[in-house]
């Protein structure tokens, strides 16, 4: 992946948050990224929405693309498109290995570019106790880098190399201060700071070690 800047510069350009919420009576986590990109609101958007275009940077996509239609990303997640207001937000519903959480997008204009902000949020389990705000999160630091890529050069970004980036010694820098980003987030909404970074240390184990391979970073 040609990254134009250190893997740590990169990870930082991503403001991280978690909150506790609550849905239908129960507890909920709801991670917070926020990422300026040097483009335009419609740009960005186009890039989010335009299903010809998702898979330039993301994955393939099906189905309806809005509201009340229903997506289907290839081998991940699929579900509802529950709002879309051009070119400011959409939210989803985020169905994956029977689980439902939900998915809010919003891009606010700046004076050099746009911001996105993207919040997931998921009833509490134990993938929370495993492995943290981390699970997700660095997920979705991946991916928006992905966009990032895409937005610079306008050329799709290679899967191949997206799915190998964690593996490089760069990949798992850039793991390494994402995950442990998303500890301190999650500390600084109240859980326990031992317990927090523990299971970052198993989130970057999951996202950088090879299949098959018994060793982490």
């Amino acid at each position: 992946m040609n990254l134009s800047a250190d893997p740590v510069t990169i990870a930082g350009m991503v403001t991280r948050e978690v909150r506790t919420g609550e849905r239908d009576g129960a507890r909920t986590k709801i991670i917070v990224a926020r990422r300026p990109y040097a483009t335009g609101q419609a740009d960005l958007w186009d890039a989010l929405t335009n299903a010809d275009r998702i898979p330039r940077w993301f994955l393939p996509v099906s189905g309806e693309l809005k509201t009340g239609g229903r997506y289907q990303l290839e081998g991940n997640a699929g579900g509802v498109v529950e709002q879309c207001e051009e070119p400011e937000t959409f939210s989803v519903t985020w169905e994956y290995g029977g689980q439902v959480s939900w998915l809010v997008v919003t891009l606010r204009p700046t004076d050099d570019g746009t911001v996105l902000e993207l919040a997931h949020e998921a009833q509490i389990d134990d993938m929370w106790s495993q492995f943290g705000p981390g699970a997700g999160g660095v997920g979705w630091d991946l991916g928006l880098m992905g966009l990032a890529l895409h937005i610079q050069s306008g050329a799709p970004v290679d899967p191949e190399d997206g799915m190998a980036f964690p593996l490089t010694p760069e990949g798992r820098l850039f793991v390494r201060t994402a995950a442990m980003s998303w500890a301190e987030a999650a500390i600084a909404d109240g859980d326990d700071s031992a317990a927090a970074r523990a299971a970052a240390e198993r989130t970057i184990a999951f996202y950088t070690t090879m299949p098959g391979d018994g060793n982490g970073t």
